[in-house]
C-alpha cells in the first residue's frame, strides 16, 4: 500500500453523554476545519505539558461582548496561558461587564437609525446601552485616573495592572479578565490603548481645563488637568524581553490585527537583540481570515518563518472558523483534559531595565 494511504477517516458516531474532549479527539480523524479545530486542541495540550514555556494570547475582535470574557478569565485563573495581548476595546467591555454593565442579545436586522435615537450601540448582533457605557466612561476618568501619576511614563502592562487592582475592589462581577489577570499576576498589554474608549476616557484628563471638585463615593474629590503619560515603546521594550528571557515560547491567536503582530514581532526583537533565534515554537490560529488578501489576520505560520517569528519545525495549526465557536469547544475540551495541570509557570520580575522570569511550579 502506497505511504498515503495509511490512516483511514473514522466516522463519528453519536453517544449519549460523550464528553467534549472526547469529541474533539474523534475530530482528529475526520476532515476540513473540524479535524483543524481537533490539532489546534492537541497544539495547546503540548504547550500545557511542557514544563517550562511561555505561552502568548493574542485577542482581537469583539470577543468580550461576544459573551467569550469568562473564558478567557478562565485560562487566565487555570494558567492556561501566560501573557495576554488584546484591543483598548475588549478590555474596556470587560471592565464594563465587571461594573454590572451588560451587553444583550440583539440582532443585525434592526433599523441603525432608530438605534441611534435611543442610544442603543450595536455590535452586529449585540445591543450596548450608550447612557450606561458612559457611567463607565466617568468612573475611569474620575475615579481609577486619580490612581495614576504625572509624567511617569506607564506602559499598557502597568495601567492595565493598576486598572485591574481598582476593579477587584470595586467591581460586581468578579469573573472579570482584568481582576483575573491582576490577582494571578499575567500581564495584559494593549498596545493600541487610545483606540477605545478606555483610551479616550484616560485621554479626558489630560484635557481638563480647570479644577472643580466633585463628590465621588461621598468624598469631596479636586479633579484638576493632569499629564499621564503612556508610553507605547515602553510596552514594546517589556512585551521583547519577556520572549528574550523565556525558556520556550508558544503563541495562540484568535483572530489576527494588532495583537498577533504585536507577539510575532518580539520574536523578531528578541532574535536581534539575543543574537539566535528565538521564533515561537509552538503556534495556534483561531481565523476567518484568508492569506490571499495580504493581510496580517490572515497571513499563515509559513509566511511567519519567513521573517523568523515561527520556528522552522514549530508545531503548528491554523484553524478557519468563528472564534465564537471555537473557543467554547476549546475550553472545555482542555479544562476536561487538564482538571490537575502540572506546569512551571512563568513568574514575571519587574525591575525597570532589569527584567528576569522565574519557572515555577504551579499551584492550584
Amino acid at each position: 500500500m502506497t505511504k498515503f494511504l495509511k490512516h483511514p477517516t473514522q466516522p463519528i458516531e453519536v453517544w449519549p453523554d460523550k464528553k467534549v474532549s472526547e469529541l474533539t479527539e474523534e475530530m482528529l480523524y475526520t476532515a476540513f476545519q473540524g479535524r483543524k479545530l481537533a490539532e489546534a486542541i492537541e497544539v495547546w495540550s503540548k504547550m500545557l505539558k511542557n514544563r517550562c514555556i511561555t505561552i502568548w494570547l493574542g485577542l482581537a475582535g469583539a470577543m468580550v461582548p461576544a459573551g467569550m470574557r469568562r473564558i478567557i478569565a478562565y485560562f487566565i485563573k487555570r494558567r492556561m496561558i501566560d501573557v495576554l495581548v488584546t484591543t483598548g476595546a475588549n478590555l474596556y467591555h470587560d471592565c464594563c461587564e465587571a461594573l454590572g454593565v451588560k451587553h444583550y442579545l440583539g440582532s443585525h436586522f434592526i433599523d441603525d437609525i432608530k438605534l441611534r435615537k435611543h442610544r442603543v450601540d450595536r455590535i452586529y448582533d449585540v445591543f450596548a446601552d450608550e447612557k450606561k457605557f458612559y457611567k463607565v466612561d466617568r468612573m475611569i476618568t474620575n475615579e481609577f485616573c486619580l490612581l495614576l501619576k504625572d509624567d511617569y511614563p506607564y506602559s499598557s502592562r502597568e495601567v492595565l495592572y493598576l486598572l485591574g487592582k481598582f476593579l477587584s475592589k470595586h467591581a460586581k462581577e468578579r469573573d472579570s479578565i482584568l481582576i483575573n489577570a491582576y490577582k494571578n499576576n499575567v500581564p495584559i498589554f494593549c498596545p493600541a490603548l487610545g483606540d477605545s474608549a478606555l483610551g479616550f476616557s484616560i485621554m479626558f484628563v489630560n484635557r481638563r481645563k480647570a479644577e472643580r471638585t466633585v463628590k465621588i463615593r461621598g468624598k469631596a474629590v479636586v479633579l484638576k488637568k493632569r499629564k499621564i503619560i503612556i508610553d507605547e515603546l515602553k510596552g514594546l521594550d517589556e512585551s521583547s524581553r519577556i520572549t528574550e528571557k523565556a525558556k520556550q515560547t508558544g503563541v495562540i491567536y484568535i483572530g489576527g490585527g494588532v495583537p498577533k503582530n504585536f507577539i510575532q514581532q518580539t520574536a523578531v526583537i528578541a532574535s536581534y537583540q539575543v543574537r539566535h533565534d528565538r521564533s515561537h515554537k509552538y503556534a495556534v490560529q483561531i481565523s476567518t481570515e484568508h492569506p490571499e488578501w495580504g493581510g496580517l489576520s490572515g497571513a499563515t505560520f509559513e509566511e511567519a518563518q519567513s521573517w523568523g517569528k515561527i520556528k522552522a519545525n514549530a508545531k503548528k495549526v491554523s484553524c478557519y472558523t468563528d472564534a465564537t465557536i471555537a473557543l467554547p469547544i476549546i475550553s472545555h475540551a482542555l479544562s476536561e483534559n487538564f482538571r490537575k495541570l502540572k506546569r512551571n509557570v512563568p513568574i514575571f520580575k519587574w525591575h525597570g531595565n532589569n527584567f528576569s522570569i522565574e519557572y515555577q511550579k504551579l499551584k492550584l
